[in-house]
């Protein structure tokens, strides 16, 4: 690639309906004359894409579009991000878009869940049944396009796994070069073999997640590659669309309650940005309460509201087995502390314990997930104890990754070598027990129908 940077012509490919504001000092500018790491240049603060247009007046006709495109074959139809695209009016022209008909996820209900955790609605917004794996495409999908109808030949990334999965497909896709950033032992292989298929360019750094996201924003100022973490503001349009889809789902209704994992926090305030803009067109009526979750053992935002009412975040040295949140200073913590206080939303911290149990239950519902998910329903019996949501409110937990993303987690809960025996007896005793009946490890037999049907007479009486 060269060691100098390349200047590559915009001509044309600026869109008037859209420009580029500092969430800081509120300076404006266009989209291709942001700085490479996408800091605002006056005060460093990270940007925000707004619209000159789109939320001028109701648009109340737009959901019978957005519906109608679900029975097309065209591919941007399709794609559960690109059928709204009147919410992104971020390309000169559509047909740039790279897809892989990302989006569309479902909702689906968990009843046992609900019970156990005391409400009556409880569902989850599975954003693992994307091409990846993960909610990384619904953002990709948005900021690779950008680049590519802008020329540029590389896109490079940061990851704990997930984004650079994904970015590696859509580079894919489109023909560009990927360069993938990951800290070294600690990302899970289920993720690394997805960049290595997609056949990134994959550098292990011998430091944390936050370390390459260093070396990173030195790099792109120096090769000709842009940056596609979640500090660049168009990954967060296409993390919005799920707000549209969830709203779609419950006939332009909304949760009372959204709870998301909080890792680099861009999730929850691309959410945050997708429910407001839907209350500004008048599609929706008010704005359902999101709450971040945190590991207790990655919780720079939790502990930046209790110190400091979320004015200042001081990094912490993260540590946890949910290694998608796996971050101890976020880019967007400022973003997602104006998402708490616009919609009223909590932010709470779990242990590794309780994580375990949560996505064992999660489960058992039939549905799976990656360990960092599951922090949602651990932060929501939380909540609930402490009479924060109560048992009549519509609540849905987003599902961040699929349980295949990390399935050595899986196998060690259900093998009993996960949690530590310091761990285990840190537990309160009816968790334990739940935690020891949901682990089902596989059963060593002769090859007997008798060997068999005694286990399945002992499973049927228990």
């Amino acid at each position: 690639m060269g060691a100098q940077p390349k200047k590559y012509s915009t001509e044309g490919a600026v869109d008037a309906s859209h420009y580029l504001r500092c969430i800081g000092c509120a300076s404006t500018l266009e989209g291709p004359e942001a700085a490479e790491d996408f800091r605002c240049r006056d005060c460093g603060s990270l940007l925000e894409v707004e619209y000159s247009d789109m939320l001028a007046g109701r648009r109340t006709e737009w959901p019978e579009v957005w519906k109608q495109r679900r029975a097309s074959h065209l591919p941007l139809d399709r794609s559960g991000v690109w059928r709204f695209r009147e919410l992104l009016p971020v390309l000169k022209d559509s047909q740039n878009a790279v897809t892989l008909e990302e989006g569309n996820t479902p909702l689906y209900p968990l009843p046992r869940c609900a019970e156990s955790v005391g409400i009556d609605h409880l569902s989850a917004k599975h954003q693992g049944m994307n091409p990846t794996g993960s909610f990384k495409d619904t953002g990709m999908t948005v900021a690779l396009s950008v680049a590519h109808e802008r020329g540029f030949p590389w896109v490079a990334c940061a990851s704990t796994g997930n984004t650079s999965a994904a970015m590696a497909a859509y580079a894919a896709r489109a023909g560009m070069g990927a360069l993938v950033l990951i800290p070294e032992g600690k990302v899970a292989w289920g993720k690394l073999s997805q960049s290595l298929d997609y056949g990134a360019v994959t550098c292990q750094l011998k430091t944390d997640f936050d370390g390459c996201v260093a070396v990173l924003a030195q790099l792109v100022r120096r090769a000709p590659v842009y940056l596609l973490n979640s500090v660049n503001p168009y990954r967060l349009e296409g993390q919005k669309t799920p707000a549209a889809e969830m709203a779609e789902a419950m006939d332009w209704q909304v949760p009372d309650h959204i709870l998301v994992p909080g890792g680099n926090l861009a999730n929850s305030s691309a959410l945050g940005k997708g429910f407001s803009e839907l209350l500004a067109l008048g599609l929706i009526d008010r704005l359902p309460r999101i709450s971040v979750i945190q590991a207790a053992g990655a919780n720079p935002l939790v502990t930046s509201l209790l110190q400091y009412g979320g004015k200042h975040l001081d990094p912490v040295q993260a540590e946890t087995r949910a290694t998608a949140i796996r971050i101890g200073n976020p880019a967007s913590w400022q973003k997602a502390v104006k998402t708490l206080q616009r919609t009223g939303g909590w932010c709470e911290q779990v242990t590794e314990q309780e994580i375990a149990l949560a996505k064992a239950e999660i489960g058992a519902d039939g549905v799976g997930c990656e360990p960092a998910s599951a922090v949602t329903l651990a932060g929501l019996k939380k909540l609930v104890r402490q009479g924060k949501i109560e048992r009549r409110e519509k609540v849905v937990l987003l599902l961040t990754g699929h349980t295949l993303k990390d399935p050595e987690y899986t196998i060690d809960f259900h093998r009993g070598g996960l949690l530590s025996r310091e761990e285990l007896a840190e537990m309160p005793p009816e968790e334990r027990m739940q935690a020891g009946k949901l682990a089902t490890s596989p059963i060593a037999l002769d090859p007997s129908v008798e060997a068999v049907m005694r286990v399945l007479d002992a499973a049927v009486g228990s």
